[in-house]
């Protein structure tokens, strides 16, 4: 099955009510972000990190990269947005192709999803660069955004 869009996973939503998520300066919580070809199935109901569908190139680890928060969960001007976003996850030189990626909280264990983006096409670079590149992070155009 192939990648339908782009989705904050139904684990996440409720993760963020029971508290297994912390974005917060100093956390000692890692996030990572794991690239898929379109063989992977992944939604809305994804609930943690899988290998099925992962990426598979001589410079990719299985489990994808650990990601950087670049802005810790803040407010937007009106406070009524709260958002996060992630530097850019590059890998290279590289030689391979992803439709999408799985962002989720490592923990090494039960691996909880965050959310699901589809890159709308298949991507591929050969021998080059591959990047995944996050919008900025203001309340508008945040990764993660809640309102």
């Amino acid at each position: 099955m192939a990648f339908t869009g782009n989705y904050s996973c139904d684990v996440f939503k409720t993760g963020l009510m029971d508290g297994v998520y912390d974005f917060g300066t100093g956390t000692s919580q890692v996030f990572k972000i794991a690239l898929y070809t379109n063989a992977a199935t992944l939604n809305q109901s994804t609930t943690s990190y899988t290998s099925t569908g992962e990426v598979v190139a001589p410079g990719y680890d299985a489990g994808g990269q650990v990601l950087t928060i670049t802005q810790v969960p803040t407010t937007g001007p009106s406070g009524d947005i709260a958002y996060i976003s992630f530097a850019d996850a590059t890998w290279g030189p590289i030689t391979m192709t992803a439709r999408g990626c799985l962002i989720y909280k490592y923990d090494g264990s039960t691996n909880p999803a965050v959310c699901v983006l589809d890159f709308g096409s298949d991507k591929s670079t050969t021998n080059g660069t591959f990047a995944v590149q996050f919008p900025s992070p203001t309340n508008t155009s945040a990764i993660i955004r809640i309102s």
